[in-house]
């Protein structure tokens, strides 16, 4: 009914009476679009699965409104993650289109089947979750698929697929043996449908290939350039097959140079690897560490208030020269093998600036239930300990007497022990290795009113089961370290899961816990320089917390959660297992490689540049 039908009675109304029926006509339109926007909530609720978080059986949340930053970011990443559902992929047409607009190619052959297999997995198909894998290969798209071929034609370790088949080759089958079992599992459950290749390992736990920032620009231009929707006409179906017995014809192998050497100094063959406008980029390894290490002075860029909100570049040493000091990567590695040619070899995870094919790490891959927790998860959340927990050893690097306070975990267990904080309170020098928080962002109350050591006993309970110092000392205890800390009994991971916040941190490389703490109902809390496999099908905020790789902001996060806000770790610690289950299933790790490697028989291959799957848009 019109406006003017609607006052078309007898007689003529007053202004009165028009004035009290636009009243409710406006009231009746904000009911109505109370109503749509509920049911559109509710329709988001539901999208394609995803869990929800509902209050009815928790604690509601503070009846003030929630100016907080933590709460905004947590808002933003929701909104972020919906966007992201709403590009899913459900069927072969879509998921084929999805690829082309983003990648600038045909998907490889072999599409169709792993889609095929994706659909009876049950398995997320977003296009934007699978953006590591073309950052990793592009780049050798610039490089001549005959010289790809020579450069892995001699290297140990590897996993051989001919024929439909998979099995590993090494001339070294202890080294670290569990791993590439692993792997090659992994790879034989994708049998018959991977085209003949050979995959180079790192079976190291430190990440190796750092290509000179000025040479991998020229290459990512190169593949950008040579990017082409060709006409279906012209596609090829089948890969080439490998030619394993050598002919007259054959170039010699091309041996790569690897940098090693007994300073460790990573940092210095790292930072070529950053862009020239980059403050990391200018900045050599520390010659002397200073006690405590050195902080940055103001929030980084990457933070809004203080709190992280690019986790990438979070994650990032070029933007944070400081972490050369911080970190135990670039203080001093435990091994270091490394080269500055771009090398096609796979492995579970790489800093930024590395230039390895990232794959799912073997020790994820392993059933062994002291990084699993075996087939618990974890109790209810009302159920918990409100505390933080928080067991492993002092791995990161050869921390020794003159340079342990710039590692990260030492540090982390300095500053989550109450009895070391009350005394760095009182002016002592009990914390070599941290200093407390100075901008009032990160200042908790506690802090405030010079009770953060006692505040901080109330729900930490971490603490190492082993300090590994260098050189190794028989009994196990480290002579610098004792006067600091002390080691405690173990704590078996499903007994972690009692407790309701799960801090995990980088080791000697990347931590292997994490997909079981996602996987758990508990709260994970990450810091991270690595980039894993899954980095793009997890969003921080919603599915765990990101804290700062200084960890200036953890005090001031454990607050927020710990101080009326339980419902909101609540939300993103259920939020976090129910995705985890959708997209860090074995499934899902076996179906990223599939498409990896069918991408990376692609670039190796002599016809690549006519290699396609077309057949969604012939007649």
């Amino acid at each position: 009914m019109s406006v003017k039908r609607l006052f078309a009675f007898k007689g003529t109304l007053s202004n009165a009476t028009i004035q009290h029926r636009l009243k409710y006509i406006v009231a009746a339109a904000l009911a109505a679009l109370i109503f749509y926007l509920a049911a559109l909530n509710r329709q988001w609720a539901h999208l394609d699965g995803v869990f929800r978080f509902e209050t009815s059986h928790h604690p509601s949340p503070p009846a003030t409104p929630n100016n907080h930053t933590i709460h905004r970011l947590a808002q933003d990443a929701q909104i972020h993650f919906k966007q992201l559902l709403g590009k899913r992929a459900t069927t072969l047409e879509q998921a084929a289109s999805r690829y082309r607009e983003r990648r600038g190619r045909h998907p490889p052959p072999g599409f169709e089947t792993w889609f095929a297999a994706a659909q009876q997995s049950d398995a997320v198909v977003v296009e934007d979750f699978f953006d590591r894998i073309y950052h990793d290969i592009h780049p050798f798209w610039a490089i001549e698929p005959a010289r790809l071929r020579r450069m892995i034609k001699d290297e140990q370790h590897y996993i051989r697929v001919r024929d439909g088949k998979a099995w590993f080759v090494s001339d070294h089958l202890e080294l670290r043996q569990p791993w590439v079992q692993r792997w090659t599992e992994l790879v034989q459950e994708m049998m018959p449908h991977l085209p003949d290749l050979d995959m180079i390992l790192n079976v190291m736990d430190e990440t190796r290939v750092l290509v000179p920032w000025e040479e991998m620009n020229e290459y990512v231009a190169k593949e950008q350039r040579q990017r082409h929707i060709f006409h279906p006409s012209d596609a090829i179906a089948e890969y080439t097959k490998y030619q394993d017995e050598p002919t007259d014809h054959d170039e010699p192998a091309i041996k790569v140079k690897w940098i090693g050497g007994e300073e460790h100094q990573y940092w210095d063959h790292y930072r070529v690897t950053c862009p020239p406008e980059t403050p990391g980029r200018n900045v050599s390894s520390l010659e002397k560490l200073g006690r405590p290490p050195i902080y940055p002075t103001q929030p980084m860029p990457f933070t809004r208030n203080g709190f992280i909100q690019n986790f990438t570049a979070s994650s990032n040493p070029c933007l944070q020269p400081h972490l050369r000091g911080m970190h135990g990567t670039f203080i001093e590695s435990v091994s270091m093998s490394t080269t500055h040619s771009l090398f096609p070899i796979f492995g579970g995870c790489k800093l930024p600036g590395n230039n390895e094919i990232l794959i799912p790490a073997g020790m994820i891959l392993d059933s062994y239930d002291l990084f699993s927790g075996g087939d618990s998860h974890g109790g209810d959340w009302s159920t918990k300990k409100d505390s933080l927990v928080w067991r492993g050893v002092a791995s990161g690097g050869r921390h020794k007497e003159d340079n342990w306070w710039g590692f990260q975990r030492l540090r982390f267990i300095q500053m989550m022990n109450g009895t070391t904080v009350s005394l760095l309170e009182a002016g002592g020098d009990a914390a070599p290795s941290f200093v407390l928080p100075e901008l009032e962002e990160y200042q908790a109350e506690a802090q405030k009113n010079g009770s953060l050591g006692e505040w901080v006993s109330s729900f930490s309970d971490a603490a190492f089961v082993a300090f590994e110092c260098f050189p190794r000392q028989e009994d196990g205890h480290c002579s610098y370290l004792d006067p600091y800390m002390e080691l405690r009994d173990s704590i078996h991971m499903k007994d972690q899961y009692d407790y309701k916040f799960l801090p995990d941190i980088d080791g000697n490389s990347y931590s292997g816990r994490f997909r079981a703490f996602m996987r758990s109902t508990s709260l994970v809390l990450k810091s991270t320089i690595y980039a894993e496999w899954h980095d793009d099908r997890l969003i921080p905020w919603v599915h765990f917390v990101p804290f700062d790789n200084t960890f200036i902001d953890i005090y001031a996060i454990l607050e927020y959660y710990l101080n009326g806000h339980d419902d909101e770790a609540y939300r993103i610690a259920e939020e976090g297992r129910e995705w985890s289950e959708k997209v860090m299933r074995r499934e899902d790790m076996k179906l990223y490689v599939w498409r990896l490697l069918l991408e990376y028989a692609r670039v190796m291959d002599p016809s690549r540049d006519r290699l396609a799957f077309v057949n969604d848009l012939r007649d």
